[in-house]
C-alpha cells in the first residue's frame, strides 16, 4: 500500500533475507496502534512496555514493535550480533526510523523481528498447559538461556519470563531472547555484572508469578520469590561446571574425561581447554576455555541432517541407539555409527515424519513430534506387555494423540488488538 508522496520515506534497515520492498510498502505514516485490523493478526504475546503488531509477508510472520528511533537501531544490531554467536533469539529483520504521519508530525521507529514458530510466551504456557511442574521447566530453560548469555559476554539487564520465549524441547523447554533493548555486549563479564542480571531475575521472576497467581493461571499457595531462587541455583550449577578449574594429580588424566563427559551429558562441548602443570609437577590446573552448547544437535545433525533441539536430539540419539541394538536387526551391530544412522532414518524417523497429514503438521515441530511419538509407543508397549511395530505405532500416535493437540507453529490469541 502507498502513502502520500509528500510524506518523506523511513529509513529501513535490512539484513539480506528481509524482504526490504514489501516492508517500505507497510503504512508506516500511521502509528502502529493504528494499522488496520486487515493487516495485523493476533498472536501470543508477553508483557510489553511498547506497542506489538504482527504482519504477514510472503511466508513469513513478523513482529513490529515501536520504540526509539536510535533504540531500535541498538537492539537491531545487538540481535545480529547474539544471532553471529549463535545465540537462541527471536532473528532480527530490520529496524525503522524517520517515520512521520502525513502532516509531518514525527513517529516513534520500529523493530521488525521474525516471529519464532511454534513458540509461546510463558502466559500462554500457563493457559493451556498445566503439566507438573511447568513453571520450575520454564525458569530451568531460562537459567540456561542466560549462562548461554554470558558465557558470550552479554548483560541483559532485564532478565524475565515476559522477555523470553520458550518451545518445546522434549520433556522441557528451549528459551529465546525476545527483547534485548537493555542490554549490553562485552568481551567478557565481570562477576559483578553476572550478579546484577541475577538479582534482576529474581526480582522480575518473581514479578511474573505475581501476575500469573492475579490471572489465576498458577496456586495461590505457590511462592513467587522460590522461583526467582531456583532461577539463581539453576544458573549457578550450571555456570559452575561449565568454567570451574579443577586441581588434578598428574596421574589422574582420566578425571579429564571424566569432565568432558559430565559437560556432554548437560549438553555442551568442551571447545578448548587449558591444563597448566604446577611448578613441582605434581597437579595439573584445568580450566575450560571455550564451552561451547548444543552437543546433541550438533552430534544428531552430524549423523542424520536433522535439525532439531538439543533435548529432542538426545531423544533421537537415545532411540537410534536402542534402534542399532535391537535383537531383530543385530546385524546393525557391524555397521559404524553413520551407516546405522542412516537406516534409523530410513525405517523409523522418515516413516512418521511422511505419515503426518498435512493438516497435522502445524501441531508440533517435528523434533518434538518425534520425542512424543516415541513416548507414546513406550506407553503402549508397557500397556500391552509386547513390543509395538512401528507402523502400528505411528497410526495409533496419529489418531490417539497428535489429532487432539491444538496447533503450535502459531498459536493465535484469542484476545484483540
Amino acid at each position: 500500500m502507498s502513502t502520500d508522496a509528500a510524506v518523506p520515506a523511513p529509513e529501513i534497515h535490512t539484513i539480506h533475507n528481509a524482504d526490504h520492498a514489501a516492508l517500505a510498502e507497510l503504512p508506516w505514516h500511521l502509528p502502529l496502534a493504528e494499522w488496520p485490523q486487515t493487516l495485523v493478526g493476533g498472536l501470543p504475546r508477553g508483557i510489553s512496555r511498547h506497542v506489538v503488531r504482527y504482519v504477514e509477508i510472503g511466508d513469513e510472520v513478523l513482529a513490529i514493535k515501536e520504540t526509539d528511533d536510535a533504540q531500535a537501531l541498538r537492539e537491531f544490531d545487538i540481535l545480529g550480533a547474539l544471532g553471529n554467536l549463535d545465540v537462541p533469539l527471536v532473528e532480527p529483520r530490520a529496524s525503522v526510523g524517520g517515520r512521520r504521519t502525513e502532516s509531518g508530525e514525527k513517529l516513534k521507529g520500529a523493530l521488525i523481528t521474525a516471529y519464532l514458530e511454534f513458540s509461546l510466551p510463558y502466559r500462554a504456557l500457563f493457559s493451556r498447559d498445566l503439566a507438573e511442574d511447568t513453571g520450575g521447566r520454564l525458569v530451568d530453560a531460562l537459567a540456561v538461556l542466560l549462562v548461554r548469555l554470558h558465557l558470550v559476554g552479554f548483560y541483559w539487564g532485564d532478565v524475565s519470563l515476559s522477555n523470553t520465549l520458550f518451545r518445546r524441547d522434549a520433556d522441557a523447554y528451549a528459551a529465546y531472547v525476545v527483547d534485548a533493548e537493555t542490554g549490553e555486549l562485552h568481551d567478557q563479564l565481570s562477576d559483578g555484572q553476572r550478579n546484577m542480571d541475577l538479582r534482576i531475575a529474581r526480582m522480575n521472576i518473581a514479578g511474573d508469578f505475581l501476575d500469573l497467581q492475579a490471572a489465576g493461571l498458577v496456586a495461590p499457595e505457590t511462592d513467587p520469590l522460590a522461583a526467582g531462587e531456583r532461577l539463581c541455583e539453576s544458573y549457578n550449577a550450571l555456570w559452575a561446571e561449565l568454567t570451574r578449574v579443577e586441581e588434578f594429580s598428574v596421574n589422574e588424566r582420566w578425571r579429564i574425561d571424566e569432565r568432558i563427559r559430565r559437560l556432554n551429558d548437560l549438553g555442551f562441548d568442551l571447545g578448548e581447554l587449558t591444563v597448566t602443570t604446577d611448578l613441582d609437577g605434581i597437579s595439573l590446573l584445568v580450566s575450560p576455555k571455550v564451552v561451547e552448547p548444543n552437543h546433541h544437535s550438533r552430534r544428531l545433525l552430524r549423523l542424520t541432517g536433522i535439525g532439531a533441539n538439543e533435548n529432542q536430539a538426545r531423544a533421537m540419539l537415545n532411540d537410534l541407539d536402542s534402534f542399532r541394538s535391537a535383537p531383530e536387526i543385530a546385524e546393525f551391530d557391524e555397521l559404524d555409527e553413520s551407516q546405522a544412522a542412516r537406516h534409523w532414518l530410513e525405517e523409523v524417523y522418515k516413516p512418521l515424519i511422511q505419515a503426518i497429514p498435512e493438516n497435522l503438521t502445524r501441531k508440533l515441530e517435528p523434533g518434538q513430534i518425534f520425542y512424543e511419538f516415541a513416548e507414546h509407543r513406550r506407553t503402549m508397549a508397557r500397556a500391552r506387555q509386547r513390543d509395538i511395530p512401528t507402523m502400528e505405532a505411528i497410526a495409533y500416535f496419529i489418531v490417539d494423540y497428535l489429532a487432539n493437540l491444538p496447533d503450535e507453529i502459531r498459536y493465535v490469541d484469542s484476545e484483540k488488538f
